[in-house]
This record gives C-alpha cells, sequence and structure tokens, in this order.
C-alpha cells in the first residue's frame, strides 16, 4: 500500500448481518486516525438495496452506497451470513467474483467465509470459519481446505477469519500488512487490544473449571517482553513463573492458545521489525537486540511471517521515509 494515496476498503451488507463485524471493519479501517501522520484507509459500505435490515431486527441500515461500490475497492469485506445454509443474494456474489477477477483482496469475518465460498472464489484454497459451522462448511464445499482450528487464514489475495472476535485479529494483520508493525501496534493500543494473535492460534480453547484459580500470565509475559534481547529459554520463563515448563506450556495454551516458543518468538519478531522501521539498518544489531540471535535467522524468520526480505520490508515501512 503506497504512502502517498489511500486504500479504499468496502464492506458488502447483506440481509441480516451481524453489526459487530460491520463495527469492527469501521473502527480499524474508517475512522480518522491524524496521530498516525499517514494516509490511511478510504472506508465505505453498500448493499444491494437502498435499506438493509440487520441481524435479528436490531435496525436497519439505510444510506450506503450501492454494489458498485466494490467495483472501486482494493479491498472487498463479504457480508456474513446469520444462516450460513440459507443461500446469499445473487447480486452480493456477483460483486465479489468482479472483485475477484480484477485481484482485489477479498476478506470474510466469522460466517461471511460461507459468502466467498459460494461466489466460488475459495476453491482451491485454505480458509476458516466458525468452529460451530465447520462440519457443515466442508460438507457444503469440498473444494475448500478448511483449517479447523485457527484464528485466520491468508491465502493468497482472500483472508478469512474464524469468528467475531477474530474479525479484530485479521484486521489487525492486514493493517500490519499494508503499515508494518509499528502502526499496528499504535492501532492496538488505541483499542486496547492486544497487538498480535498469530493467525495460527487456536480460535476456541476449553477452559475448565479449576479448583482454584490460575494465577496470570501477564507477568511473565511483561517479564520476557523486557528481556528480549536475552537468550530466554522457556526453562527461564518457567523459573521466572515459580512453575515447572510443563504448567507453563498449559498455561500457555489455556490463556493465549498457543506454545511459549511460538509466542516469544513471534515477539522477537515484532521488535526486529519496529528497529528495522526506525531505520536501523545493521542486522547483525537488530538481531542481537531481538534476541534472535543472527542475520541469517533474522532475515528467514522476517520472511516467513512478512513475507518480505528485510531490505524490503525497510524500504516499504521504514517511518524515515513516511
Amino acid at each position: 500500500m503506497s504512502r502517498e494515496s489511500s486504500h479504499r476498503v468496502v464492506a458488502i451488507v447483506d440481509d441480516g448481518s451481524n453489526p459487530f463485524e460491520l463495527g469492527v471493519a469501521t473502527e480499524l479501517f474508517g475512522l480518522r486516525r491524524p496521530e498516525l501522520d499517514r494516509p490511511w484507509y478510504e472506508f465505505g459500505l453498500c448493499a444491494a438495496e437502498p435499506s438493509i435490515r440487520m441481524h435479528e431486527g436490531f435496525f436497519t441500515l439505510s444510506g450506503v452506497r450501492g454494489l458498485d461500490a466494490v467495483d472501486e475497492a482494493g479491498t472487498v469485506i463479504a457480508p456474513n451470513r446469520p444462516d450460513p445454509e440459507s443461500a446469499p443474494d445473487p447480486r452480493v456474489l456477483d460483486a465479489i467474483r468482479r472483485a475477484h477477477r480484477r485481484g482485489a483482496r477479498l476478506m470474510s469475518f466469522c460466517t461471511g467465509t460461507f459468502t466467498l465460498a459460494a461466489a466460488g472464489v475459495l476453491d482451491g484454497r485454505r480458509a476458516v470459519t466458525h468452529w460451530r459451522w465447520a462440519s457443515v462448511f466442508t460438507e457444503r464445499f469440498p473444494d475448500v481446505e478448511l483449517a479447523p482450528d485457527v484464528l485466520f487464514v491468508h491465502d493468497g489475495n482472500v483472508l478469512t477469519a474464524a469468528g467475531s472476535a477474530a474479525a479484530l485479529d485479521l484486521g489487525l494483520y492486514v493493517i500490519r500488512q499494508d503499515h508494518g508493525a509499528e502502526i499496528a501496534n499504535a492501532v492496538s493500543r488505541r483499542l486496547v487490544f492486544a497487538a498480535h494473535r498469530d493467525g495460527g492460534q487456536q480460535q476456541f480453547i476449553e477452559r475448565p473449571v479449576p479448583e482454584v484459580p490460575d494465577a496470570s500470565l501477564a507477568p511473565v509475559l511483561a517479564w520476557a517482553q523486557e528481556h528480549l534481547d536475552q537468550p530466554l529459554t522457556i526453562g527461564d520463563l518457567a523459573a521466572f513463573a515459580a512453575v515447572s515448563p510443563a504448567t507453563l506450556h498449559r498455561w500457555f495454551r489455556a490463556e493465549l492458545g498457543t506454545t511459549p516458543l511460538a509466542w516469544l518468538t513471534g515477539e522477537r519478531v515484532s521488535l526486529a521489525c519496529r528497529l528495522i522501521e526506525r531505520g536501523e539498518q545493521r542486522l547483525e544489531l537488530v538481531a542481537r537486540a531481538s534476541g534472535l540471535g543472527t542475520a541469517s535467522n533474522l532475515r528467514a524468520q522476517i520472511r516467513r511471517r512478512t513475507g518480505l526480505t528485510p531490505t524490503a520490508y525497510r524500504r516499504r515501512f521504514s517511518t524515515l521515509t513516511a
């Protein structure tokens, strides 16, 4: 996404759409953010009809553009389905297909994956939907590779999120792809939301009621974030928390849906990206400061998580050229 121009995001509203997902899209892409000192997204809603009844008849939405707005968008958010087994509006499906043919980025939140699949743009791709509807989705769309237990999936120019809350995770991921880690962190702080939950984390976590309350992970997470430049091990984190490594693993799985090592690596990569964005060009220094060890490991981790080399990442996101 160019720093000199805005990127247009359009969310399609269909009969019965859930207001929460629309609120997430509006908050992430529609609100003005002058504190960031850069062009932000142009955001709008559109629908096939002048008046659209929202989920459970909570309210009726009117005054939005027609589906022609989809043809001007760089990113199109498909509407979720109150009843995933019902057929979407054929006009909505046609608009999504047109956007797909011209290479627009397509997104869906929760059961919006059913809309994308009905439009035929998910055939042969990986995708995710809410765990409650996974078996129904697999039966209806066998040509889509459904990821059964993750927060979101990015496959080419199509991105799908598992549930309503995962829409925030996916939206922040997109902002990070477009603007870099520093800007995504600034937006997450304004939202008072975790800056980054990896898309591979579990979307549904069983939480049996303990006999005594579990200790929070917050202290050990804060301590680890302050010591990322050190060669931390899982044993170090467990020792700080005064628990065994096995107990620490259970805590991470229960509270974050990931492993201590995966979380720690993600934090290191995020710190490395922020250092590069701030202008640090010495990769060996960035690797040491972030705890990634060597420049070669730094290159491999950044490429794996962002799809870019450190040089390309700096060229795209450095705040010195903003």
